[in-house]
């Protein structure tokens, strides 16, 4: 069975609630602060090599990313999207425009009816910084399942990627309990990929190989 994530394609960006498409679909979200590796997931996942920006300027994504991967001829009644989020961490942005950015997400994540899980991607070498924690919380108190990618595990050893994957999950079960699950991931190497494809066409309720 063919890879569904492969269709994808951008549909919209934005900047406030009214610009959503309608709720009533199904969405999975990914956030991740900024050079975490957060596009080079979504391309990996999709198989496709430029559908996410990947820049050398951190902090692009300014706005919520629709892409759409239903068939234009699919007449099931609900959509399906992967939503890419702001990143934050080195983005050199206003503070107002920051502040807009957290008004919006929150109520995002507190009212789209839509929203099926998160995944939160984190450098392996620095996880669990205040923004990937904060993400996290927004998806459990919302009684969502959440997903957390361990990515750039290409730059450790096998032996320090299980490490601190053990420490992570143990740090994630402590504040979250089994509301998180933990992988390791590189978008370069391709390690997990299938997994982490897996997770999101579950939650999206997609066949898929």
């Amino acid at each position: 069975m063919a890879n569904p994530f492969q269709r994808a394609r951008y549909m919209l960006s934005a900047h406030n609630m009214a610009q959503l498409p309608p709720d009533g679909g199904f969405e999975v979200a990914f956030a991740g602060r900024s050079n975490a590796g957060k596009s080079t997931a979504l391309n990996a996942i999709c198989q496709q090599g430029s559908l996410a920006r990947v820049s050398k300027t951190p902090g692009r994504t300014q706005q919520l990313v629709f892409f759409d991967f239903t068939p234009k001829q699919n007449e099931e009644p609900a959509a399906k999207y992967l939503v890419d989020l702001p990143g934050y961490g080195y983005a050199k942005v206003p503070k107002d425009l920051q502040a807009h950015w957290q008004a919006f997400i929150d109520r995002y994540f507190t009212t789209r009816e839509a929203l099926k899980g998160l995944v939160v991607i984190m450098d392996i070498r620095h996880p669990l910084k205040d923004y990937d924690l904060q993400m996290l919380g927004y998806a459990v108190n919302r009684g969502l399942p959440a997903h957390a990618l361990l990515t750039k595990a290409d730059k450790l050893g096998r032996g320090q990627q299980m490490q601190t994957m053990h420490a992570v999950s143990r740090e994630m079960h402590s504040r979250f309990g089994d509301s998180v699950s933990v992988q390791v991931f590189s978008g370069e190497s391709k390690q997990g990929v299938d997994e982490a494809r897996a997770v999101v066409a579950n939650w999206l309720e997609l066949p898929i190989a």
